[in-house]
């Protein structure tokens, strides 16, 4: 198959870390060609969605990882998969590009689904579930956000649209911050915060749970570095090796059907102690830390998935 990627430079990217590079080498080894270029080069031309960008040869050594082919137009109704793969923000430039894309869907596969890309953004999906997640509020007026607090009394707040653990606050009981960041986050932001009560288990870590096409493959668990309370890889979080409970399993079952229905094939949940608290599926992670602790194929079985649907 002609398979494009749209993601962020892959220059600069950890090979043995970064998930898009882990899935675009499987689709090489699996025998089909791959395309790249970055989200900006993404555009709507006279009826056509089009990509400047390059042929893309893959090599799983540090330095020297990819080779680019010579730059060119294509038209990306022209490929039989396009991966959704640049990071958030979650802002306008990304919902524009799941518009575009969704322009070539589903003659061209788009992985994952842009429409439900754009309507299930990872802090809003869980909404749908309340009875498996932590208290939570959405809201943007401080009034609100201290009342939440003077329920739960311990509670974390962050961006609605953020990712990677940015802007990430606990706010204990005794906290007297909250006036504050409420200022600094409306002073640049027009978009509400998102405020959960704080799960102390997270001290045992953050279990990320990858599903594939709405089934539960595996999971690992990132443990907060000393001192944080996040537990997020890209600010220091450790990977573990761990097991999938009973519990996620029951969680799974519940998300995963809706999941698979709006062709959200790769997706990464994340569960403290007992409790749902995002799905994430603009650009999950955690392919290459769960096919070393667990010794699977992660990504043979996502390209399992998408080849039984472009059949």
């Amino acid at each position: 198959m002609k398979i494009a990627f749209q993601m962020d430079p892959i220059g600069p990217i950890d090979i043995d870390a970064d998930s898009s590079f882990r899935i675009a080498e499987e689709a090489q080894t699996r025998g089909h060609e791959l395309f790249y270029y970055t989200p900006e080069r993404l555009s709507y031309r006279e009826g056509r969605i089009m990509a400047r960008g390059w042929p893309l040869e893959l090599r799983r050594e540090v330095g020297n990882h990819f080779t680019l082919g010579d730059e060119t137009d294509v038209d990306l109704s022209d490929f039989d998969v396009v991966w959704l793969r640049q990071d958030p923000p979650f802002d306008m430039f990304y919902i524009t590009t799941t518009h575009l894309l969704e322009r070539i869907h589903p003659h061209t596969l788009v992985v994952n689904d842009p429409f439900w890309v754009r309507n299930y953004p990872e802090k809003l999906l869980v909404l749908d579930f309340p009875d498996l997640t932590p208290p939570t509020m959405i809201a943007r007026e401080l009034d609100d956000l201290k009342a939440f607090k003077e329920a739960h009394g311990d509670m974390i707040l962050k961006p609605l649209y953020g990712n990677g653990g940015a802007g990430v606050f606990r706010l204990d009981a005794h906290d007297r911050n909250l006036t504050s960041l409420h200022e600094l986050f409306t002073g640049f932001s027009r978009e509400p915060l998102i405020a959960q009560k704080f799960l102390p288990d997270v001290s045992k870590g953050d279990k990320r749970v990858i599903l594939v096409d709405g089934e539960p493959v595996g999971a690992i668990n990132r443990v907060p570095a000393k001192g944080e309370t996040r537990s997020n890889m890209h600010v220091g979080g450790r990977p573990e090796k761990v097991a999938l409970s009973e519990r996620d399993r029951e969680i799974c079952a519940r998300i995963g059907p809706l999941l698979r229905e709006k062709g959200q094939i790769f997706v990464g949940i994340d569960v403290i102690g007992e409790y749902l608290t995002e799905i994430n599926v603009t650009s999950p992670t955690g392919i290459q830390e769960l096919e070393r602790f667990d010794g699977v194929n992660i990504t043979q079985k996502i390209w399992e998935a998408i080849e039984a649907r472009r059949a």
